[in-house]
Order: C-alpha cells, then structure tokens, then sequence
C-alpha cells in the first residue's frame, strides 16, 4: 500500500459528506480538467458508486481525441467499509487499462480530526506495475488537492 497524507480545511463531518455525497463528489471528485457526474450511490459495504468522467480542457480533450480514446468514461467503485466520519474504504474496478484484464484495486480513506481541519490519510493499493501505480497516486493527490480548494 502507497499512502498520500493531507490534512483538509474543514472538520472531518464536511469532508465525509463530500465524499459521500453525489453533490460532494461532482464538485471536487475529477482531476484538472475532467467533471464527474455521479450516476449511482448506495452508501453501504458492497454498495456501488458509479460515476461518469467527462473531458472539459480542451488540452485534455484534444489528447483523447487524437489517441482514439473517449471524451466520457464511467467508473465503478464498491464500498468496503464505511464508518462515519472517519473511515471510507472502497474497491475501484480497474477495466481501462490497455491489453490488461480488469482488476479491483483497494483505497481506504482515514479521517482524523486535526486542529480546525481534517487529515487525510489515504493508503492505496499499487496497480499491476510502477507506471500505473503513480499514475493513480499523481490522479488521487490531484483529487485531494481539488478538495483543499473546494473547502478553502
């Protein structure tokens, strides 16, 4: 497991209800450049979150149109485990990936009160290989600096 720590500007009850919320989601969830659109959320161990990732940048739009690649993708995410305020655990379905075969990939999400804020400890399970791996982290540490932002 990678862990990414951050602490957030906003008590450990805000960030759980913009991390379990379609609204929180869709307002911080996308890295730069993306907007997520939350089709389905059923906030219980092995309920699913299903969301659509759409291209708004034109530098990204550009970049999936010249690879051959969609503009909007739908993800899959089952929940684990979830204890209010401080934990979220979910299994990602990981289906993008050329020439691999789909795969679950753990994240847990610890929420520590700290100060006026939250810390986020988030540890995230490696992909099939070093590339992907930090690909994922650089994308999660986007998120979480989206969130920052949002709350700022």
């Amino acid at each position: 497991m990678k862990t990414i720590d951050r602490t957030i500007p906003a008590p450990p009850e805000t960030v759980w209800e913009l991390w379990t919320t379609a609204d929180g989601i869709s307002r911080w969830w996308a890295p730069d450049g993306f907007s997520t659109d939350v089709d389905r959320i059923d906030l219980r161990p092995d309920g699913e979150l299903v969301y659509t990732m759409t291209a708004e940048d034109p530098a990204q739009v550009a970049f999936l149109e010249q690879n051959g690649l969609p503009l909007s993708t739908q993800a899959r995410k089952v929940f684990t485990e979830l204890r209010r305020p401080d934990r979220i655990a979910y299994r990602s379905v990981i289906d993008f990936v050329p020439d691999h075969e789909p795969y679950e990939q753990l994240t847990v999400v610890d929420l520590e009160p700290a100060g006026d804020g939250t810390r986020v400890v988030m540890q995230v399970e490696e992909l099939h290989d070093e590339v992907w791996t930090e690909r994922l982290l650089a994308g999660r540490a986007n998120e979480l600096d989206n969130l920052a932002r949002l709350v700022s």
